[in-house]
């Protein structure tokens, strides 16, 4: 995909339609300002992480992507935690609750990664299972990098692996436009604009509550968008090379993918992933899902991801 630079983005807001209704209120929905109320906080070098810590018995660790935060799993915690697990859902810094210091080295993979581990070796937590998507998949394989032996079972969700399965949906050059498109993000009206188009990229029916939908849009609205410019103007231009870190995991990994995902394209890269991952076939489940699986199907996910880390 080719640059797209902020005028583009601007003439967007012009061009798409900001009509998009919501699905109606589901009754006990969770809102997001109950979602916050049960954050806890860690306090790491670079600033505080916001992160959900539920349940007792072995750790799962469940890592959101770019632009979204620990609120993509608000929907799947329960289960996770009625099925007998310690579930740990951080926002990573600059996403959600968490701070958004100045700067933007500390938003790459590795600084990501690394402030993980140091949010795990607070939790007093040696041992876990990781569940990852979108970005997520950068941050796992720099922590693989770092501490491989901390991490038992991996669990992919339709995440970044090989530059041939990438298709971000923008790309900037470091400087006065991306900067200027990332402010879009906060000043409402096109953070609406925005969100609904990605919304309707990544979902196969947009179905979002009002209420569902504002636990994403209220993070940008607060300015959470230094690490989404990193990520827009830096890591996808320069996309590490993971593959001798990749084929060197040697750890139970099951593959859950939405199939129709335009952002992250498992059957431009499937070959190469399930072999450099000797991911096995019962491990493999292709969901009637786009990119936000986790929205559109929960409980499926959930009930992988329990029958997996169950297995001897």
């Amino acid at each position: 995909m080719k640059p797209v630079f902020a005028f583009s983005l601007l003439g967007i807001l012009f061009l798409i339609s900001c009509k998009s209704g919501f699905a109606p209120k589901t009754e006990g929905e969770l809102t997001y300002k109950e979602f916050t109320k049960s954050q806890k906080s860690f306090r790491s070098k670079d600033g505080k992480m916001a992160y959900i810590d539920r349940g007792h018995g072995s750790v799962l660790l469940l890592l959101h992507g770019v632009p979204t935060s620990s609120w993509l799993y608000r929907n799947m915690i329960d289960e996770l935690v009625a099925g007998g697990y310690r579930v740990i859902v951080p926002d990573m810094l600059g996403f959600g609750n968490s701070d958004s210091p100045k700067g933007y080295d500390l938003y790459h993979p590795e600084a990501h990664a690394q402030r993980l581990i140091a949010l795990m070796d607070h939790l007093k937590i040696e041992h876990w299972t990781q569940v990852f998507h979108d970005a997520g998949g950068l941050w796992t394989w720099e922590l693989m990098k770092a501490a491989p032996n901390r991490v038992d079972k991996l669990v992919i969700l339709n995440t970044i692996i090989y530059p041939t399965g990438f298709h971000p949906p923008i790309r900037f050059k470091r400087g006065f436009f991306a900067k200027l498109a990332m402010s879009l993000y906060s000043n409402g009206i096109s953070t609406d604009v925005m969100l609904k188009q990605l919304f309707k990229d990544g979902l196969m029916e947009n179905n979002l509550t009002k209420v569902s939908y504002q636990g994403y849009k209220k993070p940008l609205l607060a300015g959470q968008t230094k690490a989404m410019y990193t990520f827009f103007s830096s890591t996808c231009n320069n996309l590490p090379d993971y593959s001798g870190i990749i084929r060197e995991i040697n750890k139970p990994i099951m593959l859950i993918w939405g199939k129709y995902d335009k952002f992250l394209v498992i059957d431009n890269m499937r070959e190469e992933v399930v072999s450099d991952l000797h991911i096995q076939p019962e491990n493999i489940h292709m969901l009637d899902a786009k990119h936000f699986i986790q929205e559109e199907n929960p409980r499926e996910i959930d009930r992988l991801i329990l029958e997996f880390i169950r297995e001897e």
